[in-house]
């Protein structure tokens, strides 16, 4: 067990690095998105360097703390499984990213995934976000994940740690409105940014705890796989 938990760590790592190596093994992600932030909407880090400014305490400060819950749909890495694990990813771009360099994130497995499937996603993740974190940890809770086309809420250890609630931004019509044609982080594909504004999105634990109402927020889904990777070193959309 102790062996496996090293292994988790050693893959993880990667995420903090920035991966640039062929992977290890046959792997592909289709995984869906309930992710909001502190920016307004929508959040400008996919198109700029640096994240929105924030007027606190007499100064501006620049920052994008976010939580991005995800929910696998599709996805194995080698020949194990990862269809319906979820992992959350919480944590802030800091003030200027235009080097990849991020300030930090804490990923959360739900506790129902496997030390395998722990062991997977950590190097998937690697690939997805190929940036580097000032700070990164993980740990584990219980997730909860649900979303239609209205509206999205996800929960870590019945929102006592943490907790998203998005509502459809209201277009022209009772369609989605869906943003085209713009990256997201690593991955090569994906179906597009569904607008839907946040009603919040907090982080209650700890010395970084944060929380805010009625800023950014959408749904993506996106799909990878390992024959995609070839050295990515960016991040977002810039």
């Amino acid at each position: 067990m102790r062996r496996v938990v090293l292994l988790v760590i050693i893959a993880l790592l990667g995420i903090s690095a920035g991966h640039s190596s062929p992977p290890a093994a046959d792997w592909a992600i289709n995984a869906t998105a309930i992710e909001a932030c502190s920016c307004p909407h929508f959040c400008m880090c996919y198109f700029n360097p640096h994240p929105a400014g924030h007027h606190e305490h007499g100064k501006t400060e620049h920052y994008c703390k976010f939580n991005n819950a995800y929910k696998v749909n599709e996805g194995h890495y080698g020949s194990t499984s990862l269809a319906g694990s979820k992992f959350w990813v919480t944590g802030d771009l800091g003030g200027d990213f235009s080097q990849g360099q991020m300030d930090w994130a804490l990923v959360t497995f739900d506790k129902a995934t496997t030390p395998e499937q722990r062991q997977a996603l950590g190097e998937i993740l690697g690939h997805v976000f190929p940036v580097k974190w000032k700070s990164f940890q993980t740990t584990e809770g219980n997730i909860d994940w649900t979303a239609d086309k209205d509206q999205a809420h996800a929960a870590i250890n019945g929102a006592k740690t943490a907790e998203v609630k998005l509502k459809r931004f209201q277009g022209m019509t009772d369609d989605p409105a869906v943003l085209k044609n713009v990256k997201y982080w690593g991955t090569p594909r994906n179906d597009g940014f569904v607008m839907m504004p946040n009603e919040l999105e907090t982080y209650r634990e700890g010395p970084k705890a944060f929380e805010f109402k009625g800023t950014n927020g959408f749904m993506l889904t996106f799909d990878m796989t390992s024959k995609d990777v070839s050295g990515n070193k960016t991040s977002m959309g810039y």
